[in-house]
């Protein structure tokens, strides 16, 4: 009867230390930063400067929406600040992303034949790096060599944009997490 409660003892240490502990992924894990973008006065750089009525999606996703959806990043608010996901692309290769940003949605929206709003088009172009996190959370994608362009449209009311953790003044801007803002939109 020894040898039977022995046996069973060693075949459950045996079991228990050849299981792993669960591949969850924790929720504190790094993953594929958004582009943290603010806004500021270019009167007077170092102070924040809301948007009136603000709008923002991805370009070819939706046209001039009328209402909020589950395209828009931001709806017809005055924001500061806006975070937005970039595509991800094939590692190593250059990819465009182009996001709407219109100011003053209100007056599209107003009815007012007399009125309207303000679109510029902001062109974000870069090369995704994948890294990897771990099993549980496999890789997760970091962007280079970050580049930002206001197309011209004759009627610009963003003015320029400026990368402030650009310390060295270098062209090789990297987005890896998301701890402090990566452009600033001066208008």
């Amino acid at each position: 009867m020894k040898l039977i409660y022995k046996v069973f003892i060693l075949a459950g240490i045996l079991t228990l230390s050849s299981c792993e502990r669960d591949d969850i992924c924790a929720e504190d894990s790094s993953t594929t930063p958004r582009l943290l973008i603010e806004f500021f006065d270019v009167l007077d750089q170092d102070n924040l400067k809301n948007v009136p009525n603000l709008t923002v999606y991805g370009e070819g996703l939706t046209e001039s929406p009328e209402v909020s959806n589950n395209k828009t990043l931001i709806f017809n608010s005055s924001e500061n600040a806006v975070a937005l996901p970039l595509i991800i692309g094939n590692e190593g290769e250059e990819v465009t992303t182009r996001f709407v940003m219109e100011r003053r949605t209100d007056l599209r929206l107003d009815g007012d034949a007399g009125t309207s709003s303000n679109i510029d088009i902001v062109e974000i172009t870069y090369i995704p790096e994948f890294e990897f996190v771990s099993r549980a959370c496999g890789y997760k994608s970091v962007f280079t060599d970050l580049k930002v362009r206001i197309v011209p449209d004759g009627d610009n009311w963003i003015i320029a944009s400026s990368f402030p953790n650009n310390l060295n003044n270098t062209d090789n801007i990297t987005v890896a997490n998301e701890d402090a803002t990566h452009v600033n939109l001066l208008h």
